[in-house]
């Protein structure tokens, strides 16, 4: 039987910098996702949060003379902030110096010392602090660099514990190859299975001489549990798996952890290794999205090009998230790499929220005052706008099957397309003049598609899909509503709209009208 609940995840956010729109489009697609499925009447919940420990937060706390917790706790508020502004309707967010993921990271360490796949051993390797890990010669450049942060790793030797994860990996290559969807998109599964056949037993542990910003091994003062037991696991403390049996049950497995390409390996392979050794069950499926460059360029504070929501939405004075949700769900399909520039993101929400959407709905209502003082007695649907709404309700189901977040929302574009086409097919400003009952059927057609679209579209831009949903003379909120109310769910027969009502849901970037407002 399909599962009534859905658990969804994004990785947690290391809590050495300041949020940035890079963390804030995992978190936005994530919680587009959560919302989708809640209108699917799913039991979903969303966890996220931020990874507390580490050589570089104990380093920052230390140049900055305060204690690494205290830190924790000022970066983490940050998040938390960035996150209520872009509108993050997350169920938890876990911090890795929580109780509660203290004691399941020890847990976890102690049962796989216990069961001998973690083993204690000297060991020297190049340790890239930016991955938080050792890397093989092979994995580095030309110019022997970390690929992903362009640094020369240091050479380290201590004693530390190590996870035997080479004794999985038939198993997790035999998974991901019987498992088509366990990675997505499909087409990274092969990069994951490359990277198995040179896979090495990997420290889990740091002496804490070398690092003391960490989780105590119980059984051993002198070592830290470092990183990826610890960061990992919090996807499991999140529902409970030691002190709440029932919630981990309802949930477990996790149905897709949302996270960014540079640590796929990192999910797919030890996580993997981690839960197959602790007999866990495994996620269904680990989604790797791309990244958002600046103008084109990664972001990095040594180029100044680092931005936030909190910039953007000053800098545009926007009174919601909606615009940057919109456009960083719609610049690139969800998995590949996408863009921002300040023109790209006005032409963008421009076109599609204010020209499109926005201004169908204004003169669809705009033109049932005029003609019908802002009533609607004639409710009889066109055949193929209707089929059209069904189908499109269908497709985006289908896209979100396989968190095909961007094709998702494209398909709802082209139904609201289809309207405006419709619109300027018929001229309902024609038909006022030579037949009323046409030209009512053909607006309340109109406002019928302007339903679906805002019930469509609530989770990517929930605030301007509230405001269509008012101003077609529904009462309530939109965030109740499920796609399989849509049928049922009919605009009211009587006055839904006065001139009074009727207001752009967005307005313009850079309009006059704005400028107006502003004023």
């Amino acid at each position: 039987m399909e599962k009534e609940t859905f658990y969804i995840t994004t990785a947690i956010d290391y809590v050495n910098g300041l949020p940035h729109i890079g963390h804030a489009y995992e978190k936005i697609a994530t919680d587009v996702i959560a919302r989708h499925f809640k209108q699917r009447g799913k039991d979903v919940f969303f966890l996220t949060g931020s990874d507390e420990h580490g050589i570089k937060i104990q380093k920052t706390a230390a140049e900055n003379g305060i204690q690494p917790k205290e830190h924790c706790d000022n970066t983490s508020n940050e998040f938390k902030k960035a996150w209520k502004k872009a509108d993050i309707d997350y169920d938890r967010y876990i911090r890795t110096t929580d109780a509660d993921h203290e004691k399941v990271v020890q847990w976890a360490f102690e049962e796989l010392l216990k069961k001998g796949d973690i083993y204690k051993s000297s060991y020297t390797g190049l340790y890239c602090a930016g991955c938080e890990c050792f890397l093989s010669p092979r994995e580095l450049d030309e110019n022997g660099c970390c690929p992903i942060h362009q640094k020369k790793p240091e050479e380290v030797k201590e004693e530390n514990y190590f996870f035997k994860l080479s004794k999985y990996k038939d198993a997790i290559a035999e998974h991901i190859k019987k498992n088509p969807n366990f990675i997505l998109p499909q087409s990274r599964a092969n990069e994951i299975l490359n990277q198995l056949k040179d896979i090495e037993d990997i420290s889990v542990s740091r002496s804490k001489e070398s690092v003391s910003w960490s989780i105590d091994v119980p059984s051993d003062s002198e070592q830290g549990i470092y990183v990826w037991i610890d960061a990992l696991t919090n996807y499991i403390t999140g529902v409970g798996v030691l002190d709440d049996k029932e919630k981990f049950n309802k949930y477990w497995p996790c149905d897709v952890h949302v996270i960014g390409k540079d640590i796929l390996k990192f999910h797919s392979i030890y996580w993997i290794a981690f839960l197959m050794a602790l007999g866990i069950e495994l996620p269904k499926s680990i989604f790797a999205h791309g990244w958002i460059t600046i103008d084109e360029t990664k972001m990095s504070k040594s180029l100044g090009n680092v931005i936030s929501i909190d910039t953007l939405m000053q800098t545009f004075e926007l009174q919601d998230a909606d615009a940057i949700r919109y456009f960083l769900m719609t610049t690139a399909s969800f998995g590949k790499d996408g863009n921002y520039s300040d023109e790209e993101f006005k032409s963008k929400v421009n076109a599609d929220l204010a020209n499109n959407l926005g201004n169908l709905l204004n003169r669809t209502l705009s033109m049932l005052v005029k003609y019908f003082d802002g009533k609607i007695s004639n409710r009889t649907m066109d055949a193929d706008l209707l089929k059209l709404c069904n189908e499109t309700v269908s497709d985006v189901e289908r896209k979100f099957d396989y968190y095909e977040v961007t094709e998702a929302i494209e398909k709802v574009i082209t139904l609201v397309d289809a309207a405006n086409k419709y619109v300027n097919d018929k001229a309902p400003w024609s038909l006022a003049k030579t037949d009323l009952n046409e030209c009512e059927k053909v607006l309340y057609s109109v406002l019928e598609v302007m339903k679906y679209a805002s019930v469509l579209l609530y989770p990517v831009i929930p605030n301007i899909a509230q405001k269509i949903y008012t101003q077609l003379g529904f009462e309530g909120e939109i965030k109740g509503i499920k796609l399989a109310d849509l049928k049922t769910l009919t605009i009211k027969e009587g006055q839904i709209a006065t001139k009074d009502t009727i207001s752009p849901v967005f307005l313009r970037l850079d309009s006059e009208i704005a400028k107006d407002k502003k004023k």
